[in-house]
Order: C-alpha cells, then structure tokens, then sequence
C-alpha cells in the first residue's frame, strides 16, 4: 500500500508510537511492564530493536506548585531505559532500532492498527535527541 508514514519525514532509527496508552496506564507498574514487554514484542517481529522508553511520571505525583510537572528520576533494568519524565496530554511510547530500515518496517506495520481501542499514530524520532531523553 501506499507508505504515507516515510512521505511525512525521513525514517530514523527511532520510532514514536502515539495514541496507545493513557495516564492510568503509566501508573499501574504491572501495566506498565507489560506494555513496554507488549511492545518490545511486537516491534521486535519487525526489526532488531535496541530500546523501548516509555516516559513516565513516578507515583503520579506532581511536584507542589509545578502543576503538571513530574519529578525525574531514572531507572535501569536490563538495557530497558525508562525516563521518568513530565507528562503531556498525549502520551508516547519510543522504540529504538538498529537501522533506520527495521524502523521503517515496524512504522509500516503498526500505523493505524488498533490498541485497546485506539488507532495507532506513528512519527519518526531524531535519534540525538533521543539519546539525550529530549522528548
């Protein structure tokens, strides 16, 4: 079919997967393991993935007088990173691949599919930012 995802931007090794989670579900633990494993999963039917980063408010908790702005922390566990980080409205998964190819293919694959109801929006991510956590 027609591969709209490359004609809006050059392929990366980064992918931003949009419209999958909500809030609730960066704050059960449980959930959130199991979509990052959910996702690590899938992507990985597609290519060879490095890194899936799901950036994440810890407990909820927004720092007194900031508003929305979490506190940042970070945790590593295996050669998963997860960023804890402030939360927007839409919330965003990014997964890293080896090439900018195996990207592409995943892109492919999983724009416009459905998750837990939602359509499945998919950017391409600049992979120096990336690895400085700008989100």
């Amino acid at each position: 079919g027609m591969d709209i995802v490359s004609s809006l931007n050059e392929a990366t090794e980064v992918l931003c997967l949009m419209n999958m989670i909500t809030l609730d579900d960066l704050l059960d633990d449980d959930e959130y393991r199991d979509i990052v494993d959910d996702v690590r999963e899938e992507c990985g039917k597609h290519g060879k993935v490095r890194n899936v980063v799901i950036p994440r408010p810890i407990d909820g908790q927004a720092v007194p007088g900031q508003g929305k702005v979490f506190l940042l922390s970070l945790s590593l566990s295996l050669s998963r990173m997860v960023i804890l980080k402030n939360t927007t409205q839409s919330l965003q998964i990014y997964v890293e691949f080896a090439t900018p190819e195996d990207c592409k293919k995943a892109a492919g694959a999983l724009a416009g599919r459905k998750f837990a109801q939602r359509v499945v929006v998919t950017s391409y991510f600049n992979l120096e930012k990336f690895r400085k956590r700008d989100f």
